[in-house]
């Protein structure tokens, strides 16, 4: 089976002094990985190079056989939005919009329309009564759960979450987690969490911790 994400050789520097040599990771469809760290080790850094928001100084990043970094601009966000789908600790929605349109917006940057798919992810994600809601009304399990739908909008092949459970109690915090390897497994798609949330180790079998433990 060909592996959906590669990433070998990475490294990357902060002005220069703050070094980060980060883990190679090689997942398949279907396949998670839990990426642990403290605040500070490198793990925001590793999860932006890898979702095509950071270029490496070094190393090279490979998704669905794909070179990210030898696209540039226009040609690396079109990629970036048809192949990876990225949950970040807070939801980056758009509050003057209602929870469809967030979803239509991330279709119309890369050229589809998929109303019925969003319908879809919505209610497998437990939300679709909040389609017309203003973001501004959602609490903050149904935020995150409507990030996630967003960021499977364009069926991802590889999936990435930063810190999702950071903010949340432990039973959305499982929720979360549960949703996000469920999705992962529907899609066949390749599913990275960054944290240093211990709670997570529960949930996913496959980890490795990067920076001083």
């Amino acid at each position: 089976m060909t592996n959906i994400l590669k990433a070998t050789n990475l490294a990357f520097a902060y002005n220069h002094s703050i070094r980060f040599d980060l883990p190679d990771i090689e997942l398949r469809s279907g396949e998670e990985l839990l990426v642990l760290g403290k605040s500070g080790s490198g793990k925001t850094t590793l999860l932006n190079i890898l979702g095509g928001l950071l270029k490496p100084h070094q190393g090279e990043v490979m998704v669905n056989g794909k070179s990210l970094y030898q696209l540039e601009g226009h040609a690396l966000d079109k990629f970036r939005g048809e192949h990876i789908g990225i949950v970040f600790q807070k939801p980056h929605l758009l509050t003057a919009l209602n929870v469809l349109e967030n979803f239509q917006m991330a279709n119309f940057f890369v050229g589809r329309e998929k109303t019925s798919l969003i319908e879809e992810n919505l209610k497998e994600l437990g939300i679709l009564d909040k389609k017309r809601a203003k973001i501004t009304t959602l609490s903050e399990g149904e935020a995150q759960r409507v990030s996630i739908a967003r960021a499977l909008a364009n069926e991802p092949r590889v999936i990435l979450a930063d810190e999702p459970t950071a903010s949340l109690d432990d039973t959305n915090a499982e929720i979360v987690i549960r949703l996000l390897k469920a999705q992962a497994k529907r899609l066949g798609a390749a599913l990275i969490v960054v944290t240093h949330d211990q709670r997570v180790k529960n949930h996913v079998s496959t980890h490795v911790t990067i920076g001083k433990v």
